[in-house]
């Protein structure tokens, strides 16, 4: 298992974007739903109910009512949790495309969702931002 990276730049030239197969959507279900045969690759618990993000085929099969479709973009570097800064500095590559972001922070990688039909151009924009890096020539982030 690889340590967890703070540093922003070893973060940013490491973040190797990767495009997860398929189309994931958001969703919204009453707090105490039994979500077991639903397999949702993230929930987030809140006074209004539970957050689902699921594979559009299950939110189709479930009736579920869907919030956004979304492409499933995963940083593969290994980041630290408490590092700062790299959710700004991708947030704001992909902001200043135009292109709006979900993110899921998790125990071992950030997980990006875009709007599912502007996931080509947000992985041109992460890979940009990650080759900039490399070269030691990031934009300022605002």
């Amino acid at each position: 298992m690889s340590q967890p990276m703070t540093d922003l730049d070893t973060l940013l030239a490491s973040m190797r974007p990767e495009l997860n197969n398929g189309v994931y959507v958001f969703s919204s279900i009453p707090l105490h739903t039994d979500i077991k045969a639903l397999l949702p690759v993230a929930t987030f618990r809140e006074r209004e109910g539970l957050t689902l993000i699921v594979d559009e085929a299950t939110a189709q099969r479930e009736g579920l009512q869907i919030l956004f479709r979304a492409a499933w973009i995963t940083l593969t570097v290994h980041s630290d949790l408490q590092a700062v800064g790299l959710t700004a500095a991708f947030a704001k590559a992909l902001g200043d495309a135009g292109i709006s972001c979900n993110v899921v922070a998790a125990a071992f990688h950030d997980h990006i969702f875009v709007p599912f039909e502007s996931a080509g151009n947000a992985m041109a924009q992460l890979s940009r931002l990650q080759s900039l890096a490399q070269q030691n020539i990031l934009p300022a982030v605002d």
